[in-house]
């Protein structure tokens, strides 16, 4: 357990874990969305917090790197200090399917709305988010904050989250998936197990027909808005 626990279990990208889903995938002519594992990076004592992402015959598709990093200290409740293991990702991804766009994120970047604004901008109407949420804040948190991705940016949430004792921690299972009404379509219950749901990706634009939020965006009053506060700092 632990950063050396982590250091021990990293691996890089085309390595055991990657051929593993890469197999999976190829046996049976599947997309495998591969949760995130530790990688390596060269030159450095820290590791990325890596998802991975293979088409059907088995290719790297699509490879992302958690952005944000759970660096929070909570009175009687959890305590991570993530980046003295793990070098946040620099890199919105969103990768192309037959049916269209989609997007990755990991874990806590569910609290931070600016990368599913810009997943949804750059066309992704399903976005998959794996987790570790802790059991003390997932139960007041998780399927709220999906729910409020899945319905600001109109989207499927697709969020596997972890079950069990996770490190110092436990974490709160309840994977779901949301439609873009932000409606909870399919969840886990609390134990290990599978979880299916049915897409309807003509549904994601039903929705953003019917109730425009994407297309009645302000971007010139964000815009004005961001650049009065950078003036108000440097007066």
């Amino acid at each position: 357990g632990g950063i050396e626990g982590a250091k021990a279990a990293a691996e890089d990208v085309g390595g055991e874990t990657t051929e593993f889903f890469a197999r999976k995938a190829r046996q049976h002519k599947i997309w495998v969305h591969g949760g995130s594992i530790y990688e390596k990076i060269p030159d450095s004592e820290k590791l990325y917090n890596t998802t991975l992402l293979m088409n059907p015959q088995g290719e790297l598709a699509a490879v992302y790197r958690k952005i944000h990093l759970f660096d929070i200290e909570v009175p009687g409740g959890v305590s991570s200090k993530e980046s003295d293991l793990i070098e946040g990702g620099r890199s919105v991804v969103t990768f192309g399917t037959d049916w269209g766009r989609m997007g990755l994120a990991i874990c806590y970047d569910l609290r931070f709305p600016e990368i599913y604004r810009i997943l949804a901008l750059r066309g992704a109407r399903v976005v998959f988010n794996p987790a570790g949420f802790a059991l003390y804040t997932g139960r007041d948190h998780w399927e709220t904050l999906i729910r409020a991705r899945a319905i600001e940016n109109q989207c499927y949430m697709i969020c596997a989250n972890q079950i069990g004792k996770k490190t110092a921690f436990q974490t709160l299972g309840r994977s779901v998936t949301v439609d873009p009404w932000g409606i909870t379509t399919a969840a886990a219950s609390d134990t290990e197990g599978v979880v299916m749901t049915r897409i309807d990706l003509d549904y994601v634009e039903k929705v953003r027909a019917e109730l425009p939020s994407l297309a009645n965006r302000k971007e010139d009053v964000y815009r004005d808005a961001w650049d009065d506060e950078e003036d108000e700092k440097e007066e």
